[in-house]
């Protein structure tokens, strides 16, 4: 008799991680490019991020702020004293984290500072589909980077002017407005994946003009206090519009169990990666209308 449970592929089970969606005072947000040579996400741009550390990381915000710092350079932390000197050698810190010659806990007590958790909002998380080889359960956070630096620590000797980290895991970073990166994928000049498209063109409806504003600061807020923030994205490929596009679907849709009409889907020119075509199809209120999974993951 055929064991059938033996012939069932077994489901990968998704890794625990973080990634910060970082928003400057012009309206830009950070994105690095992945090394080409990356076993995940190769060549793609990205919000900066990685694998939950139970080693070193105490929640997913923590994972948040040290991958940001690896690989951008940019550190979210508030001084214990306002007089500490910054006088800081932040490449030769990052190296050291990222080698595991110290750990990020031990590298901000060193220096008098503490970790900006409070700053980290939720804003979605993703887990990758059944059938990826790798997958990934992320949480996503959006922050703010305040202009001065008198009150805490937030970009070190940068001045909030990203870095790569020498191409260990990327090899660009830098601050581009939510349209002026969809335009740019668009033009095929950079390769986004469905998470950051879905975050950006958020974003994009959001983030006007050269500056941003308590308005808008407010908006973000209260989009991730609000569903929004909490939903839990389990896309499903399927095809749509009778056969004609395939579409990474997700909760809400009217091919997920939602109302009648209801579209919260990504439809997709090339199925891999990178995707050359994406078109986000969501019509409800981000505020009122967002499909929430009560799914919290032990860490």
């Amino acid at each position: 008799m055929t064991n059938s449970a033996s012939e069932t592929p077994k489901l990968t089970e998704p890794r625990l991680s973080a990634s910060l969606v970082l928003i400057n005072s012009h309206n830009e947000v950070l994105l690095v490019q992945r090394n080409p040579q990356a076993n995940s996400f190769a060549g793609q741009h990205v919000f900066p991020g990685g694998n939950f550390d139970a080693k070193q990381d105490t929640s997913l915000e923590w994972t948040a702020i040290r991958e940001t710092f690896e690989e951008a350079g940019l550190l979210l932390a508030l001084s214990d004293t306002p007089s500490t000197s910054l006088d800081i050698d932040f490449t030769q810190a990052r190296k050291d984290v990222h080698g595991g010659q110290t750990t990020f806990s031990t590298f901000l007590t060193n220096n008098n500072l503490r970790a900006d958790l409070g700053a980290l909002l939720p804003f979605t998380t993703w887990v990758t589909p059944p059938a990826a080889a790798r997958r990934f359960r992320t949480e996503f956070f959006i922050a703010f980077l305040k202009d001065s630096t008198s009150g805490g620590l937030h970009s070190g000797r940068q001045e909030h002017l990203p870095t790569p980290d020498g191409g260990q895991e990327v090899i660009q970073a830098r601050f581009l407005r939510p349209e002026s990166a969809i335009e740019e994928y668009r033009n095929g000049k950079i390769g986004l994946l469905p998470p950051q498209y879905y975050i950006l063109e958020t974003l994009r409806l959001i983030l006007t003009g050269s500056s941003n504003t308590e308005s808008q600061r407010n908006t973000v807020q209260m989009l991730s206090r609000a569903a929004f923030g909490r939903m839990v994205i389990n896309p499903k490929f399927l095809r749509v519009n009778n056969g004609v596009n395939q579409a990474f679907v997700y909760e809400g849709d009217e091919l997920r169990g939602g109302p009648k009409g209801r579209l919260h889907r990504m439809v997709v020119g090339r199925v891999g990666t990178p995707f050359s075509q994406m078109n986000l199809q969501r019509n409800f209120d981000l505020f009122t209308q967002c499909p929430v999974e009560v799914d919290i993951p032990k860490l």
